[in-house]
């Protein structure tokens, strides 16, 4: 699993919120994912190219913690944007974070922002 270190500690730090920069624009897959470690944590960054949106979950999937959705597949359920896990294809959505699949739980969803080519994930 490829695993993105972010290069820089903030976009803007007001208040509690914190913006990390994540990487490039084009490291990241057309309608795929990468794994962006902050700290302890692990990200799990989307690019939907088809919608030309942004989306960032946690990357352990609740169901057997594993750390594994930015190899999920995404694509959309009744309109909303998703991520399937590529081992048990529970999936959730993207907005949200929510269990769309039932039972084993919700995602944390993280707000993304694109500057200059430049993908940044707020994780506070």
């Amino acid at each position: 699993m490829e695993i993105k270190e972010f290069m820089e500690t903030t976009l803007t730090n007001s208040g509690s919120e914190v913006w990390i920069l994540a990487c490039n624009a084009e490291e990241v897959p057309e309608n795929g994912g990468v794994c962006v470690k902050f700290g302890d944590q692990q990200i799990a960054l989307f690019y939907f190219t088809r919608r030309n949106e942004w989306y960032a979950t946690q990357n352990q999937c609740p169901h057997r913690q594993q750390m594994a959705l930015s190899r999920g597949m995404i694509g959309s359920h009744v309109g909303e944007p998703k991520i399937a896990c590529p081992f048990h294809k529970n999936t959730f959505s993207l907005v949200t974070g929510k269990n769309i699949s039932g039972g084993v739980g919700d995602l944390t969803v993280y707000p993304v922002r694109l500057k200059e080519n430049k993908v940044y994930i707020r994780v506070k």
